[in-house]
């Protein structure tokens, strides 16, 4: 939006774009400094899920403004890129941003329309236990040319009603196997290796691939500019795989 000037700290997480890292650190995804973040003097807090409802409680009893967001879908985080827009002065800039977002996004779909085939896709949110993919991600499968595997679990907002056995993914035989372990390295030799999964159409074919957490994982314009264009290349390929 053209005004990182405002920004004075960012979470650990943070890496995009890559000046982030040489803004102070003031906070984790669940934790946070609020020392740290009170002494930066800050006008407002920004978050996102229901997960940091606590550093939200201890920012709001010391006195900063602070709006936390739960976007889940692709729309929701096109109307959280508006919103921020509209709190820090930037609405015009923010509206373009969004639109550009959209845009892409339904230029994937287009591009995606023409595939011969659409591959069946087994998102992997996390390994122990198994989550399927959060409701953004599965629809950028979809804009990308697959189909979620697990497509009635797209719209539990919470990871724990997520959690599927990994005999049914076996059962549900994915073309594509994309692991995205949040915050850390998917083991991509561990899932080849599961009981029962050599028989999986994306084991057989060696398409058992990892998109960093970094960017898709996090609901923001990562997700919708390099998370798609990940997604699109590894779809293309599964459906002339298959």
């Amino acid at each position: 939006m053209g005004r990182w000037d405002l920004v004075v700290g960012v979470s650990g997480y943070t890496v995009r774009p890559p000046e982030a890292r040489k803004k102070p650190r003031v906070c984790a995804f669940t934790t946070a400094d609020v020392p740290k973040i009170l002494a930066l003097e800050p006008d407002l807090a920004v978050g996102f899920s229901d997960l940091q409802a606590d550093i939200a409680r201890d920012l709001i009893k010391a006195g900063v403004n602070v709006v936390i967001f739960n976007q889940r879908s692709v729309d929701e985080v096109l109307a959280v890129v508006r919103a921020t827009g509209a709190l820090v002065g930037a609405a015009a800039e923010a509206e373009a941003l969004a639109a550009r977002l959209a845009a892409g996004v339904e230029a994937a779909r287009r591009e995606s329309a023409s595939l011969p085939k659409r591959p069946k896709v087994y998102f992997e949110e996390w390994d122990g236990p198994l989550i399927s993919g959060i409701r953004w991600v599965e629809e950028l499968v979809e804009a990308a040319g697959g189909e979620p595997v697990f497509p009635e679990l797209r719209g539990k907002g919470l990871a724990k009603d997520r959690i599927v056995d990994p005999a049914e993914v076996v059962r549900r035989a994915p073309d594509l196997v994309v692991a995205s372990w949040c915050g850390k390295k998917a083991n991509l030799a561990a899932i080849k290796k599961r009981p029962g999964w050599d028989g999986i159409p994306a084991v057989k074919n060696g398409l058992v691939r990892e998109i960093k957490s970094t960017y898709i994982l996090q609901p923001g314009p990562a997700a919708l500019t390099e998370g798609l264009a990940q997604l699109k290349a590894l779809v293309l390929e599964a459906s002339a795989a298959s």
